[in-house]
């Protein structure tokens, strides 16, 4: 009878003495890792025991020195617990994809004879939910020849693709001590300002990946003003909470499971578990689902965050390895990144900050160290966010790549970047260091603005890295606004000519460029450029729209934009030379309200445009 398992408890120390010398065992996940079972294994007479597992939290006596004779420790994701054991030759590491573990235990080329784990009670009809931690333990739990069980009612049950049934549990053993929480401190300023650069790619509606740790709940923190947002993820923690509660997550605009969070295993606090407790908002699964590439693709907008211990110059991502030690896994990193990428408007993204050991090395390298492993490929990488910006590398070139993340890499670094980049060809040897390595990016101009028309536009200075971006730009132009922009009939643009105009310092010289985002995509519409004359304190200036967007609004706005900045930074008025035929440039100046002194020479209006009044 279901209403007498009960009965059927034993101690931890009986339940484990069905583990035999030469099994392979395996120990339940994250916070629900078994621990009263786990806590007898010492007491275990059998030896050549493999112990199997991804992140295990609190103690692992299996991983003690005294102990590793009799036991060996095999991670396919490497936890603190057994970290120095992995380090010292006297546990093992397998590399290998979240999402294909499952498979290992169903095919039986990793045959698992003895499962130990935890679950809720039964309910009345006898089934036990693996409540916060599905991920590989329950495929590991049915495929084992032998299931020991943790009952412990402090065990929220959650929904989904999370119960055994008590009927299917060899041994059972009582607990009801606290299930293990995971808190995380008070996030960085380093770490807020990467969080804040990831949020600003994630779009109202999309589909969110999170993790845990400092990035993950500082991204979190970021997200209070989106709206519809939906989660499918491997892990999450309690700053998930506030966001459902505050209405920013909702999961309406799911492609997949709409109105559902899906995710396979949460670490958090007692707030969380409470929270999770017969919630059908949640809905856990193994992750040969929440993490399988194809799956995740069905979600539209979907955001994958994951983050990196290293990158190279050329896009490669390590994760797993400091140098030759292994530091973790590869968990479910390229399996978001892939399922990211193959979904409709979704976004990748590879986050770390730009500096270790204390600011003393660069994250950002011209090559990996020397046996560090690839885990997210050069094909692979879309965004990079550090907490000086975002690089977008997929579909870039080398030199494209290198110079985007030296663009984002701690500036102290960014010299020596760009040396070393030179050195191996990556960029052009004439490439221009004071705009990339010195001059600092006025971020705070940044700025969407809207047109009169409607039209949503994103104002920002121009970067070294924009130059295909103005290429781009130039050859969409027609031979009038070619002429009108440079008094000539330039049939070309290369990078001698284009360099100097993506290449400033931001005091003397600034361009504003008016940009189009769509899907983290960004297109220029329309430049403002000037130039400052130190002895009169007037800037040259300059604007152009692209042919398709003229009479949009767009000049308007970029000319307004700019003023606004030129007045902030104590500049008198502008210049500009506009020939008699550009009568909408003409008309333009006079436009913004200022004083306009006009003078004709040759064919060229010489504007002069004064700020100390504006006409009412």
């Amino acid at each position: 009878m279901i209403k007498d398992w009960r009965k059927r408890l034993i101690k931890p120390e009986e339940a484990i003495k069905a583990i035999k010398s030469g099994n392979r065992v395996f120990i339940g996940s994250a916070c629900a890792t078994p621990q009263s079972l786990v806590r007898v294994l010492a007491q275990l007479p059998a030896e050549d025991v493999e112990i199997v597992h991804i992140l295990t939290l609190g103690i692992a006596p299996y991983a003690h020195d005294e102990l590793t004779k009799r036991f060996r420790a095999n991670a396919f994701f490497i936890s603190t617990n057994v970290r120095k054991a992995v380090w010292e030759g006297k546990a093992d590491y397998t590399p290998i994809f979240l999402s294909e573990i499952p498979k290992l235990f169903k095919s039986g080329r990793i045959p698992i004879d003895v499962a130990l784990f935890q679950v809720s009670p039964p309910d009345e009809h006898g089934y036990c939910s693996f409540g916060i931690s599905v991920d590989i333990t329950k495929p590991a739990a049915e495929c084992a020849k032998i299931r020991i069980a943790e009952i412990n009612p402090n065990m929220p049950r959650t929904f989904g693709n999370s119960f055994i049934h008590i009927d299917d549990i060899d041994y059972l053993v009582y607990s009801e001590e606290p299930i293990i929480e995971y808190r995380v401190a008070a996030p960085p300023e380093i770490v807020k300002r990467i969080a804040k650069n990831v949020a600003d790619l994630i779009e109202d509606g999309s589909t969110i990946q999170v993790g845990y740790g400092g990035v993950p709940n500082a991204i979190l923190e970021f997200l209070k003003d989106k709206k519809d947002l939906g989660v499918h993820t491997e892990v999450f923690s309690d700053t998930l909470i506030e966001l459902i509660e505050a209405k920013v997550i909702t999961n309406r605009r799911k492609t997949l499971h709409p109105g559902k969070v899906i995710a396979s295993f949460a670490m958090g606090t007692k707030r969380l578990y409470d929270y999770l407790h017969n919630n059908p908002f949640f809905e856990f699964y193994p992750v040969d689902y929440t993490n399988d590439p194809f799956i995740i693709a069905q979600n539209e907008k979907m955001v994958a965050i994951n983050s990196a211990l290293e990158i190279d110059l050329t896009g490669q991502v390590c994760a797993d390895s400091i140098g030759y030690r292994f530091y973790s896994g590869f968990g479910g990193q390229l399996d978001f990144i892939r399922g990211a990428a193959r979904a409709k408007d979704g976004k990748p993204i590879i986050v770390l900050p730009s500096t270790r050991e204390g600011g003393a090395k660069s994250r950002i390298v011209p090559f990996l160290s020397e046996g560090a492993g690839v885990v997210t490929t050069r094909a692979d990488i879309h965004y990079v966010v550090t907490e000086w910006g975002t690089a977008y590398l997929h579909g870039k070139s080398i030199r494209e790549r290198a110079l985007a993340l030296i663009s984002i890499a701690h500036p102290k670094f960014r010299s020596e970047l760009l040396k070393k980049a030179k050195e191996l060809n990556y960029v052009y040897q004439d490439q221009p260091e004071i705009s990339l390595t010195q001059a600092r990016y006025p971020e705070e101009l940044e700025s969407w603005g809207e047109t009169k028309t409607g039209l949503k536009i994103f104002f920002r200075p121009i970067k070294p890295t924009d130059e295909p971006l103005m290429r781009e730009l130039f050859y969409s132009f027609s031979k009038e606004t070619i002429y009108y922009r440079f008094f000539s009939y330039l049939t070309a643009m290369p990078h001698e000519k284009l360099k100097k105009f993506v290449n400033i310092d931001y005091e003397k010289e600034l361009a504003i460029l008016a940009v189009q985002k769509k899907a983290g995509e960004e297109r220029i519409l329309g430049v403002a450029r000037y130039i400052v004359d130190t002895a009169t304190n007037f800037a040259e200036f300059a604007i152009v729209v692209a042919d398709e967007w003229q009479n949009k609004g767009i000049g308007t706005a970029l000319f307004e934009y700019a003023i606004r900045i030129a007045k902030m930074k104590g500049i008198k008025g502008f210049i500009g030379y506009v020939l008699d035929t550009n009568v909408r440039a003409y008309r333009l100046f006079y436009k913004m309200g200022y004083p306009v002194r006009a003078k004709w020479e040759e064919g060229v209006y010489t504007l002069i445009m004064e700020f100390s009044e504006k006409k009412e």
